[in-house]
């Protein structure tokens, strides 16, 4: 029997995976306090995605936000994922905004982060752990698992056992994004980077895209890993996480135990499940099989993100040519990993070969910069007539001599002027003065959890209590009517 603790990604990937990282505060807040008691080892709570889109989507002040969910879960340890050479966007992040980027969400108290890098580069990643324990936090490096032919058991092992090796390391994180790890694979590798890993203990983090998380978990369990992450069920399953209340009842089944109270996930369910509602977001459920998940191994975000580009050109129904297209191009790029930014990568190539016809005549500068290991060590060999194609794009040439740009803090600090805060610097040297000034203008986030629906019932409640004499309510549209009467004693 071993006792069970829990990562809760309701906040961060629950809804990055089904509502595309497009929670807002108030979208939260009543879920917040229960969050908070439940008991959770760490809650996974933002990243630089959701910051992007809160700024852009929303003109919502991301630290503002921040602050507003770390009020709310004066409990937790609050945690944030964290690439090692990028913020936001796929373009390299100079050493000096990445450590002020760290600094800062410890000082909003974002403590805990998850630290990865899909082609290994493991000095770089050692630097960036030794970076967030001198800020005074704590780093979970992140094997990120991919189905390839270059990523056997021993090199996943090799790669805990490493990380495992390095001083302050909280624990190390185990993720396959993309939902393709089968049990089968899961009862060798699992085992292996337990044994690999000694002390240190072991995240399992599997999205549940293929339907089989949970029968990975469970062979984690068998394995000896310790934490799970899952979600609340409405953000839960499909390209998420499984359902805490779904592994709850399969770790005592197995004669495990748990600290979580559960007398708080159903508030925080209903609370995601009506404000899904509210907003048109997708409410978590099973996957239906698709055995083209293991050639194109996109992760969920990924699928909605190349359906709009199609449709923004015209062609939505070919989609499929794109899936088919996505593990070939895989395959020529040396089978990178497919989690961001590389999966981006792979289906965006992929997108421009069957747009334009003629494969790789349009070769975006990321891909240059990855085929050139400016992102760090190309997992296999470049397929040679496509690196070919590759190096004869226009700025090739140039990029051969490119050097990561690095800045010092002085010198970024002198672009923006005196005055400008740590929070302000980061936003307008990682996305635009544009945005940063229209989320000023915008004015406090929203922080009200009610919706129009549960406005109108807080308020009929109001009125009945105030009145004893009130025999109903009426509420017309030119749509509709509705009419309460009040019940006879």
């Amino acid at each position: 029997m071993t006792h069970i603790d829990f990562v809760d990604q309701t906040l961060r990937d629950g809804q990055q995976s089904l509502w595309g990282m497009r929670m807002r505060a108030y979208e939260a807040a009543r879920a917040l306090p229960h969050i908070d008691r439940t008991g959770f080892k760490v809650v996974d709570l933002t990243g630089a995605g959701m910051f992007t889109v809160l700024l852009r989507s929303f003109k919502d002040d991301p630290w503002a936000t921040t602050d507003f969910l770390v009020q709310h879960l004066p409990h937790n340890v609050r945690r944030s994922g964290l690439r090692t050479i990028s913020v936001i966007g796929f373009k390299h992040t100079p050493d000096s905004i990445m450590d002020l980027w760290v600094r800062t969400l410890v000082k909003h108290g974002v403590t805990s982060f998850w630290i990865y890098d899909c082609l290994y580069d493991m000095p770089v990643m050692k630097r960036l752990a030794g970076v967030i324990h001198d800020a005074g936090g704590t780093a979970a490096p992140a094997v990120m698992y991919g189905l390839t032919g270059v990523h056997d058991d021993a090199f996943f092992a090799a790669r805990v056992a490493e990380m495992a090796s390095w001083e302050h390391i909280e624990s190390v994180y185990v993720e396959d994004a993309a939902g393709v790890l089968k049990p089968e694979r899961a009862a060798t590798l699992l085992p292996a980077l337990k044994a690999a890993a000694g002390d240190v203990p072991l995240e399992l983090h599997c999205h549940n895209t293929t339907g089989l998380a949970q029968h990975n978990y469970i062979e984690g369990l068998k394995a000896g890993f310790s934490i799970l992450h899952t979600a609340s069920r409405p953000m839960a399953n499909g390209p998420s996480l499984p359902s805490t209340e779904g592994m709850l009842t399969v770790i005592k089944a197995l004669g495990h135990t748990h600290a979580l109270d559960e007398s708080h996930l159903p508030p925080v369910a209903e609370n995601f499940a009506e404000m899904a509602r509210a907003g048109g977001y997708e409410i978590g459920q099973m996957a239906e099989y698709d055995p083209r998940m293991y050639d194109h191994q996109l992760p969920g975000g990924m699928t909605g993100t190349l359906k709009s580009q199609l449709a923004q050109h015209g062609m939505s129904e070919r989609f499929d040519e794109v899936l088919e297209e996505i593990p070939r191009v895989r395959l020529e790029l040396g089978e990178p990993i497919m989690a961001t930014p590389f999966s981006q990568f792979v289906g965006i190539q992929a997108l421009l070969n069957v747009v334009n016809g003629d494969r790789y005549t349009m070769v975006p500068d990321e891909v240059l910069h990855y085929a050139l290991g400016h992102y760090g060590p190309v997992p296999g060999p470049i397929d040679p007539e496509v690196l070919d194609r590759i190096m004869a794009a226009p700025k090739a040439a140039a990029y051969r001599t490119w050097e990561r740009p690095q800045p010092t803090l002085s010198e970024i600090r002198s672009r923006f002027g005196k005055g400008v805060s740590d929070e302000e610097l980061l936003l307008r040297f990682m996305t635009s003065d544009e945005e940063v000034d229209a989320m000023i203008a915008a004015g406090p986030i929203r922080t009200d959890p009610r919706t129009a629906s549960s406005a109108i019932v807080s308020h009929i409640k109001d009125l009945v209590a105030e009145s004893r004499s009130l025999t109903g309510v009426s509420v017309s549209t030119p749509e509709m009517s509705l009419t309460l009467r009040r019940k006879r004693a």
